[in-house]
């Protein structure tokens, strides 16, 4: 499982008619979810953006968590983050689940973060999304729950 978390004074998605999701200060957080990836990779990575310390202490460092300022997270479902693009032009999505199962451990890593009492808001899975986002900092981290970088 992947995923790329921008810290942001706020961030937005919209989905075709009616759906829009917002959120304040916290992170934007886009998640790829890969055919071999587990429950437990989706327990793993929420609890990583969780607890990871990229927002700024009193003195200007990054040593304060999600936790620590009390921000929300927007999720939004990224297959494209399993693209492999390192021969030709044209990405490969081979190691990307399948909806099913990539909307399964989506919605597992959703609430895993809910059930830490944490403020989440959701795209539209497999929908066109259009995501609107103000970068605090720039602040963005790559995770993978294989710990591949």
């Amino acid at each position: 499982m992947r995923a790329t978390v921008q810290r942001v004074s706020s961030a937005a998605v919209s989905a075709g008619e009616g759906h829009r999701a917002e959120i304040g200060p916290g992170l934007l957080v886009y998640l790829g979810v890969a055919t071999d990836d587990t429950e437990q990779d989706a327990r793993f990575l929420a609890d990583k953006v969780r607890h990871l310390r990229i927002f700024n202490d009193q003195a200007g460092q990054l040593n304060r968590s999600l936790v620590d300022v009390g921000g929300a997270v927007l999720v939004v479902s990224a297959f494209t983050l399993l693209g492999d693009a390192r021969k030709g032009r044209r990405p490969a999505y081979v190691a990307a689940a399948e909806p099913q199962r990539a909307n399964e451990l989506y919605e597992r890593f959703c609430e895993t973060l809910e059930q830490e009492n944490q403020e989440v808001r959701r795209g539209v899975f497999r929908a066109y999304m259009q995501v609107e986002s103000t970068n605090d900092g720039p602040v963005c981290i790559l995770l993978d729950s294989r710990k591949l970088f």
